[in-house]
């Protein structure tokens, strides 16, 4: 059974991390989340928390074009689709030199290419149904800094940045809002798995607030550009990340 008319919010990685959380606080506010992620585990998981179990989403590759354009089709069909986050990823911590072509691609397929295929696909829908909606890319504070281990990782949030502010002015006069939330370093699945306890410390130590943050945090931004309050703002790439990104001498 359809839920006709519903605001609908896409969300890439929806189904874990910022993704899920996001899905969750969107869910509490009205909104219809629908999930695209690779693991179908957790994707059921997923939908059947936020009381959509089995309607909620799909499976797919966001670096598959023809996938991603069906799932924007699905997620829009019956409803009134507003917005999309992409908050699907993958990460590495290599010094630059030990760093595979193959890892490096890999990265950029996932992070860059795909945010690009499913925000790409998402103003397509928009523009040819003569509609508005808004996009949120979740980049990283990697893509601003040169953090040391991240030469893939961040060249892929860096462009997600520049992407976001090329769109934005491309389709910000059409009504698509596009901005960027980059998180610091976040207590997400991900970051537990590729984080040692050094680099836990030195997070910890160079973050101002002196702690990681929550998945709900950077949730609590991405509702919030997505929102109504937000409608004049768009080319934006809001840290959200504790003051790190921003932070002098701390001593």
């Amino acid at each position: 059974m359809k839920n006709a008319g519903l605001r609908t919010v896409v969300i890439t990685g929806g189904a874990s991390g910022i993704g899920l959380a996001t899905a969750r606080k969107a869910a509490a506010a009205g909104w219809r989340p629908y999930l695209i992620d690779l693991s179908r585990e957790s994707l059921d998981r997923a939908c059947s928390e936020l009381g959509h179990a089995g309607a909620c989403g799909t499976v797919c590759d966001v670096s598959n074009e023809d996938a991603i354009e069906n799932a924007i089709r699905e997620a829009a069909e019956g409803n009134d689709l507003k917005a999309v986050v992409n908050s699907a990823g993958i990460g590495m911590d290599k010094p630059a030199v030990e760093t595979e072509v193959s890892e490096f691609r890999r990265i950029l397929d996932i992070n860059l290419i795909g945010s690009f295929v499913v925000a790409a696909a998402a103003a397509r829908y928009w523009l040819n149904h003569h509609r508005t909606g808004s996009i949120v890319n979740i980049s990283s504070v990697s893509g601003l800094c040169g953090n040391k281990g991240r030469v893939a990782y961040g060249a892929s949030k860096g462009g997600v940045n520049l992407m976001t502010l090329v769109m934005a002015t491309e389709l910000g006069g059409e009504g698509i809002r596009v901005n960027a939330v980059a998180p610091g370093p976040i207590d997400t699945p991900l970051a537990r798995a590729v984080h040692t306890a050094d680099v836990r410390r030195q997070w910890n130590a160079r973050v101002p607030q002196g702690r990681y943050g929550t998945p709900e945090e950077v949730a609590d931004a991405v509702c919030f550009l997505i929102s109504d309050a937000a409608s004049y703002i768009n080319g934006q790439i809001l840290a959200v990340d504790g003051g790190f990104a921003n932070a002098g001498l701390a001593v």
